[in-house]
């Protein structure tokens, strides 16, 4: 009750003089004076972002989101959301231009987005590997799924071996240092949302699909045959996700990390871990909770 009443009254000082500290709140003014608070989503991120058959969002980002614009509405009576369903490549430009006041997606943080738009703490914590077919080359075996090669021959890239990777994400880069002196035998091809890509991977026109994990269980889950496909053990990166916001507006900032962390440690954390990711749900807790900003 005593972070709660705190959190009200940072918000209260926050939307009631905004003159007192113009740039660092122009994301509350807005939505004080508009009385809406955007909310941008990327529709192909299952389960952290999606469509839901009826067109509604939803996603474990979704949710985080929708609790921090409940936490504004505390503060700004008959605050309405908005969804804002845009792509990876147009959303950090749509934080930067005011068009979204919150990103939300399995967006990774990193320095190079950093230059145009800020994050939030850590919202989860994954890394990128592979999806592949049980009949892949067995060189992509040994690769993603740290299996021991039996003979030299199993190290080589076939000549028509191809990789894909959904266009404009940061695993491009590290699928090409991955596969290291292979490049010029292996195709990398870009899709332009994962589900082409798993597509492509059981119509046999790629070997592997390769993104962080977190995503490829979802891919896998929604295979036409589950059964023919394996899910890499072997990670490449380590990818932190965070809610994309505006830079140089370091009072919404807090708000959306004073409401995660005092969501964290809440009773409905774990269970909105279970909803989306099942028996993972323990260890993600864990996972997020140490990368936490403490009250």
């Amino acid at each position: 009750m005593l972070n709660r009443a705190r959190r009200l009254l940072f918000l209260g000082l926050a939307l009631a003089f905004p003159a007192f500290a113009p740039a660092m709140a122009q994301t509350l003014d807005t939505i004080k004076q508009s009385k809406t608070i955007r909310i941008g989503y990327i529709t192909d991120e299952k389960p952290f972002s999606f469509k839901k058959a009826d067109g509604s969002p939803a996603g474990y980002t979704i949710d985080l989101c929708r609790r921090i614009a409940d936490e504004v509405g505390h503060n700004v009576s008959g605050l309405k959301k908005e969804y804002v369903e845009t792509t990876l490549a147009d959303g950090f430009g749509a934080v930067e231009n005011g068009k979204v006041d919150l990103l939300c997606g399995a967006t990774t943080i990193n320095l190079e987005r950093r230059e145009s738009v800020d994050f939030s703490q850590p919202v989860f914590l994954t890394g990128a590997s592979a999806l592949l077919r049980r009949d892949s080359p067995d060189y992509l075996q040994v690769l993603f799924l740290d299996k021991q090669p039996v003979s030299a021959v199993d190290l080589k890239s076939p000549a028509q071996s191809s990789i894909g990777v959904r266009a404009g994400t940061t695993t491009g880069a590290t699928l090409r240092d991955a596969i290291g002196p292979d490049v010029p035998q292996t195709r990398i091809v870009d899709f332009a949302t994962h589900e082409d890509g798993l597509k492509a991977l059981e119509d046999r026109r790629i070997d592997a699909y390769f993104a962080d994990r977190a995503l490829l269980i979802g891919l896998a889950d929604r295979a036409n045959n589950r059964s023919a496909l394996e899910l890499g053990s072997r990670l490449f990166t380590h990818e932190p996700y965070g809610i994309a916001v505006r830079r140089d507006d370091s009072t919404f900032r807090l708000l959306v990390d004073r409401t995660l962390t005092d969501f964290y440690t809440s009773n409905d954390f774990p269970k909105l871990l279970k909803t989306y990711f099942g028996a993972e749900a323990p260890a993600l807790r864990s996972e997020i909770m140490m990368q936490s900003i403490p009250e």
